[in-house]
């Protein structure tokens, strides 16, 4: 695969992901992806390019914004098939061999764009356990409940599975978020398709 190929290969699926998000992208954002100083077979004029786009984008915004489209593209491949995905391989190694702004694209970890709900989940999960230990305080105060006379019915506690409970109820935590991320980014896709076919 050629150096053009590959970026050409790379800048059409973000361009595809971000018609399937009916997110909009100028000429000069997708020129941007293209830009080089060391190749001009695929960056003619890097400094004007450059010069063009600064006067009119913030660069943070630009790369968070391709960042996620290049990464939500890739997952859309890996659902399309080993083919495909070994077809991005090959077109970022190609790329790897010089130096070419839409690698630094790639290689951003794409910002969350539910920073807020996430803290939010937290903090809510934070409050009901912080809660409930109030309210068991509470009880214990109130009707001067005492747990030593049901110790003896009791196992002692074991640390270690103790542990095992703790790191599952997290991992359990974290992969319903993650999941119910992925599910919120799929019917989002599903609605962006469905109202690209009535237009």
């Amino acid at each position: 695969m050629k150096t053009k190929e590959a970026k050409d290969f790379l800048v059409q699926e973000a361009i595809e992901q971000a018609a399937r998000e009916n997110i909009r992208l100028s000429d000069i954002e997708k020129k941007m992806m293209y830009f080089t100083e060391s190749d001009a077979s695929t960056c003619e004029n890097p400094v004007e390019l450059n010069d063009e786009f600064e006067a009119q984008y913030d660069t943070p915004e630009y790369e968070a914004k391709i960042s996620r489209l290049l990464h939500r593209a890739f997952e859309r491949l890996k659902g399309e098939g080993p083919q495909r995905v070994r077809q991005w391989n090959l077109a970022i190694r190609t790329l790897r061999r010089g130096d070419h702004y839409i690698l630094v694209l790639w290689d951003t970890k794409p910002p969350t764009e539910h920073s807020v709900r996430e803290t939010l989940r937290l903090l809510g999960a934070g409050m009901l356990i912080a809660a409930g230990i109030f309210m068991v305080i509470i009880f214990q105060t109130k009707y001067s409940f005492s747990f030593d006379r049901y110790r003896k019915y009791l196992p002692a506690p074991n640390p270690r599975l103790a542990l095992v409970l703790f790191v599952g109820l997290f991992v359990l935590v974290l992969g319903g978020s993650r999941l119910f991320d992925r599910l919120l980014l799929f019917w989002a896709e599903r609605r962006a398709k469905q109202g690209k076919n009535f237009e």
